[in-house]
């Protein structure tokens, strides 16, 4: 498929050819859906791009965009792209520290952002934004705001005067504004994206048009939707995982729902909307597994006994389907007549139950997707294998993708129409990835480890960090991920957990645990500790948890003041007492007054006794090796995780 070169040209082709379609439905206050068709979503966003320009804005001017997802992000985003300028975002959660660091990093002339709650924190840091000279506001912003950002020196505007201030500069200026949409190119920088806050060393990553294009060509493919069908949106779009899904959804002339991952608005938005696709973070569908399983063990009796039944007949039908016509993953020989030879008669057996189940059990499910779903996308975080088997067995078509925001992001996506069971799929066209050891050899099919990415997605680089970026780019142009993968036989990817420091949790959020970990060791009872986010088989997890090495010499001299008796010193470490010591510790340590969020608290731990050593935990540079680690203590990692489901 062949698209324009830049995102705000293949937007203008797409309202040109289906103008009448609704790009986006949003909520209204009264509960009601307001849809915006493609002429008019394309229109505001000229007219928008016409305002900044009469603002002086001009072409690779850095934007901030602090917003959460709603229609107005888009018409800010195509209308500044249009003119050239480029997008510094983040969301409504970000602090005003996180704020700080980045618009003044960017150096963000101008900021475009949600309400009076965000104008707030932006004035808050003034003194910290010197080159900040004006605030773009979406909602109203009362009058002691305008007052104070005069008095700093801030133009406060609001984005719908601006929008009409537009259109009549366009029509002022006739074709101003499409003049300098024709000037963008492919390599022209689109957006900065900041990786990680203040708890981490910031990295802008740098995107460009062409980056965000390349994954459309086959993407559309995979993930495909026809004009007027409709995307179910409920992620923070600042996320190049949200941004990259309402691409696709906007290069196909099908139409953006606006929502929230919150069970009750999402489930009504599924019931009255309709949409075909659904593209979320592991959250978002754990919590569907589990709203499930609790409503049905909350029934209980036969009820419940005859769903675990039908469950767990089609899970094993579905083991064998898989087998018998090579939907799973593949690192050899499968010997696939064996396996219809063995399966056949108890797969042709299992059939009518699983058809019994779909009739009596499974249709109520998909009701809950409404009826015109085709697919959820899962992204942002590891899809859990057990949540994965459960959505395939009943009937609910839930595929997996990959990337990062180093490659825009997505790098492979499992394809809707043939999934191939616990992998990514193969790379995207124009992409090409490859795992290789720890000296950088390639591996064949089978062998672990760390995934390199190369082309058309790939970023340009950390902005004004070259140190940072030399070090994920190879010589020879690829990106280290840091993440351990096998590929198979067939070339799809299989991600097996995470060889840099990044924590990814569930629901997408992106945790340094350096800065947890160092809070924590600052505990005179404390000689270590490592935070971890999945468990021992490497998948994602809700919670972070921690390993915590005591300082022997003061944990003894704890006991010995307050008469603490032990035989061992493994059996006082194992004990409530010091347990109880620990958690306050770690709970001084970790906690919002000492700037830490509230996902990145250690919900559990678990105290190891072994120092660590060069060679097995510690490489020669006496740093963590944290995936060695993970594998040395699985055993109590799974516990840890243990009672995280069901």
């Amino acid at each position: 498929m062949k698209f324009e070169r830049t995102v705000p040209k293949i937007l203008r082709a797409v309202a040109g050819k289906y103008p009448e379609v609704p790009a986006q439905i949003s909520h209204e206050k009264d509960g009601s859906y307001r849809p915006t068709n493609y002429h008019d979503f394309y229109q505001t966003a000229l007219d928008f791009g016409g305002a900044l320009m009469e603002l002086g804005v001009q072409r690779g001017d850095h934007i901030g965009l602090i917003a959460d997802n709603r229609a107005e992000w888009e018409h800010a985003d195509v209308g500044l792209l249009s003119i050239g300028a480029i997008d510094v975002p983040r969301g409504c959660d970000a602090t005003e520290k996180d704020l700080a660091l980045i618009l003044s990093f960017a150096e963000c002339r101008m900021v475009i952002t949600e309400n009076s709650a965000q104008v707030k924190k932006l004035l808050n840091i003034r003194d910290q934004l010197p080159l900040l000279g004006s605030i773009i506001a979406f909602d109203g912003v009362d009058a002691e705001q305008r007052e104070r950002a005069a008095a700093l020196g801030i133009t406060l505007y609001q984005f719908q005067d601006l929008k009409k201030r537009g259109h009549e500069w366009r029509r002022r200026n006739i074709d101003a504004v499409e003049n300098e949409l024709e000037k963008g190119d492919w390599d022209d920088l689109a957006t900065i994206i900041f990786t990680s806050g203040t708890t981490g060393t910031p990295k802008g990553v740098m995107l460009s048009h062409g980056n965000f294009i390349t994954q459309l060509d086959e993407v559309t493919e995979r993930i495909f939707l026809n004009p007027g069908e409709k995307g179910l949106c409920c992620l923070p779009v600042w996320h190049a995982f949200q941004r990259a899904v309402e691409y696709v959804i906007l290069s196909q002339g099908a139409t953006i729902c606006y929502s929230k991952p919150i069970g009750s608005i999402l489930l009504a938005d599924l019931a009255n909307l309709n949409p075909t696709l659904l593209p979320a973070v592991p959250r978002v569908f754990e919590a569907i597994y589990d709203g499930i399983w609790r409503k049905m063990r909350k029934v209980g009796g036969l009820t419940y006994a005859a769903f675990r039944f039908f469950v767990n007949a089609a899970q094993i039908w579905c083991a064998m389907d898989r087998k018998m016509f090579r939907r799973q993953a593949r690192f050899g020989a499968d010997h696939v007549v064996f396996w219809w030879f063995a399966f056949l008669i108890p797969w042709a057996l299992l059939w009518p139950v699983k058809m019994l189940g779909k009739l009596l059990v499974f249709r109520k499910l998909t009701a809950l997707v409404g009826k015109n779903f085709r697919a959820g996308v899962v992204g942002g975080g590891a899809y859990p294998e057990e949540i994965d088997k459960f959505f395939w067995a009943v009937g609910i078509n839930v595929v997996e993708g990959y990337g990062l925001t180093e490659t825009a992001p997505i790098v492979a996506v499992r394809p809707v129409a043939c999934p191939v069971m616990r992998t990514i799929g193969t790379p995207l066209r124009g992409i090409q990835v490859r795992v290789v050891d720890s000296d950088g050899l390639i591996l064949p099919p089978g062998q672990k480890g760390v995934l390199q990415v190369k082309g058309g997605t790939v970023m340009q680089g950390y902005y004004r960090q070259p140190e940072l970026t030399a070090k994920v780019m190879t010589s020879d142009g690829w990106l280290d991920t840091g993440d351990l993968a096998v590929l198979t036989v067939d070339g799809e990817i299989q991600l097996r957990g995470r060889k840099k420091d990044t924590i990814v949790l569930l629901g997408g959020e992106n945790i340094e645990p350096l800065p947890i970990e160092e809070k924590i060791n600052l505990s005179q009872y404390i000689t270590s500790s490592i935070v971890l986010g999945t468990n021992e088989k490497g998948q994602d997890q809700r919670y972070l948890v921690a390993l915590i090495l005591p300082n022997q010499e003061e944990l003894e001299a704890w006991a010995k003041a307050n008469a603490v008796s032990y035989t061992s010193y493994e059996e006082l470490a194992a004990g409530e007492a010091v347990h109880k010591l620990l958690e306050g510790e770690i709970a001084n340590a970790v906690n919002a007054k000492n700037g830490f969020k509230s996902f990145e608290k250690i919900n559990k731990f678990s105290v190891i006794t072994k120092p660590f050593e060069v060679g097995v935990e510690l490489s020669a540079k006496q740093e963590m090796m944290r995936y060695r680690i993970a594998e040395i203590y699985s055993a109590k990692i799974a516990d840890l995780y243990r009672d995280a489901k069901k």
